[in-house]
């Protein structure tokens, strides 16, 4: 009588029937982050085509001559087929050339360098704040009224949060800059000259998201507190701290985290526009700017970091999932 041969997990390898789900989760978002850069690509490049007016005698300027304009035209490039001015276009993005801006000639590359570190600065700045804020607060929100308790909270942190969270960027800026720089004059209300400077761009920044994730927060909490598995540690007596950080907080940080990276990444459309209101000297003031100016260069370049960056981030988000979680990189999670 034959014996069954066990196939151990050495044999399974050799055999080509186990692999890691990291190769098949790094396949997919490779895929996806190719098909988001050639969207960025061809809608950056388009928006030169489609804008209304003509980018030759834009930079030749209102004086010019239709010789100079077709001068100037030949001198961007604008007199090629549209197919040339793509393929130039795209090598120049694989050297790093995002070209030259129409006012005053100095490289995409070098303006969008000189500018980025401010954004990110308070764009960082603001991300570590909506982190730390809104996922305690939410969580103590949720604990405080478990089974039903205190209603009047629960129902209080909704209503405020959504209103508050609903109060666009801009708005909040500006009221924060009256009242904190023109009434109370605790605070600048404009420039980078300090880092009292940053308080009200951050709280503008992230004000909205801290109120979205933080609800976010609050019904993970409250759902992952019904589970079996917490009533059980509940009876073992744990200490407030252990019992929520350790069996509470990684079980809700799979979906919260899904939903947040959204928000992270809507947040840096909202630094942009908040740049504009303290005259913070990043990516939004310059792009404002360069749209004004009618520098679509700039613009374009600008709109394809923007772009790269929240995909980049989002991609961050997912691996930090698949590390806290390795059912997501299958897209099977659960309760742990």
């Amino acid at each position: 009588m034959s014996q069954a041969v066990r196939v151990t997990p050495a044999v399974k390898v050799a055999q080509g029937k186990v692999r890691s789900p990291w190769a098949g989760f790094l396949v997919r978002r490779l895929v996806g982050l190719a098909g988001v850069l050639l969207t960025l690509v061809v809608g950056t490049f388009l928006m030169i085509q489609l804008v209304p007016g003509d980018p030759a005698r834009q930079v030749a300027g209102s004086g010019a001559t239709a010789g100079q304009i077709e001068q100037v035209r030949h001198e961007l490039g604008l007199d090629r087929t549209l197919w040339d001015q793509f393929v130039s276009y795209v090598g120049g993005l694989f050297h790093g050339d995002l070209g030259n801006s129409f006012t005053g000639g100095r490289p995409v590359a070098q303006l969008i360098g000189d500018r980025l570190p401010f954004t990110a600065q308070l764009a960082l700045i603001a991300m570590v704040v909506v982190l730390l804020v809104s996922v305690p607060l939410g969580m103590a929100v949720a604990v405080a009224c478990r089974g039903g308790r205190r209603r009047w909270l629960d129902s209080g942190f909704t209503a405020v949060t959504a209103v508050a969270g609903a109060v666009p960027e801009y708005v909040l800026a500006t009221v924060l800059v009256l009242v904190f720089a023109v009434t109370w004059g605790v605070l600048p209300a404009a420039g980078a000259a300090s880092l009292s400077a940053l308080v009200l761009p951050v709280l503008a920044v992230s004000v909205g998201p801290v109120c979205t994730l933080a609800r976010i927060v609050r019904r993970e909490t409250a759902a992952v507190l019904t589970q079996d598995f917490m009533r059980t540690a509940r009876g073992h007596r744990l200490r407030s701290l252990r019992l929520y950080a350790r069996h509470a907080l990684p079980n809700l940080l799979t979906s919260t985290l899904t939903l947040g990276g959204l928000i992270l990444s809507g947040l840096l459309g909202g630094t942009v526009i908040v740049e504009i209101v303290f005259a913070w000297p990043g990516l939004g003031t310059g792009v404002v700017n360069a749209i004004t100016a009618r520098d679509y260069p700039v613009v374009q370049g600008v709109v394809l970091l923007l772009g790269l960056l929240a995909t980049l981030l989002n991609l961050l988000v997912d691996v930090v999932l698949g590390l806290l979680d390795p059912r997501t990189l299958t897209g099977k999670a659960g309760p742990a």
